[in-house]
């Protein structure tokens, strides 16, 4: 949108010129014969009216494209908010899921190290039981 402002300083510069321009024909037309003040004044009325209608227009379409962008932006804020909402859900289960993985993966290594030692416990037993059948 700065180039619209860019625009819209420099149909005012464009403006004021033109307002210098008249200034000096009316000026010059009043030192010698031909229309009156009243003519260059109507004449200039007309083109500041026909200019205001103008830049009216363009008002009004850059009124609708800010409403527009508005629209866009507001959308764009409800989308935002509900996909970090389902983002914080997803971590949330991430987070409960790797919790989960971690007390089996303990408790898979306890048992495992259980089973290792009742596996050294039966052993022993076991030649403890021959050697008290095979003296």
């Amino acid at each position: 949108m700065s180039g619209h402002g860019a625009a819209l300083r420099g149909h005012h510069a464009a403006l004021q010129e033109g307002e210098r321009d008249r200034g000096a024909e009316r000026r010059r037309a009043g030192a010698g014969a031909g229309p009156g003040p009243s003519d260059g004044a109507a004449a200039g009325l007309s083109e500041l009216r026909a200019r205001r209608d103008e830049l009216n227009g363009r008002i009004q379409a850059e009124e609708a494209e800010r409403g527009r962008l508005q629209a866009r932006i507001a959308t764009l804020s409800r989308r935002l908010s509900d996909t970090s909402e389902n983002l914080a859900g997803l971590r949330s289960t991430r987070a409960h899921i790797d919790r989960t993985i971690a007390e089996m993966d303990l408790a898979s290594g306890e048992i495992l190290d259980n089973s290792q030692t009742l596996l050294d416990v039966l052993k022993k037993e076991m030649r403890d039981l021959g050697k008290i059948i095979d003296p």
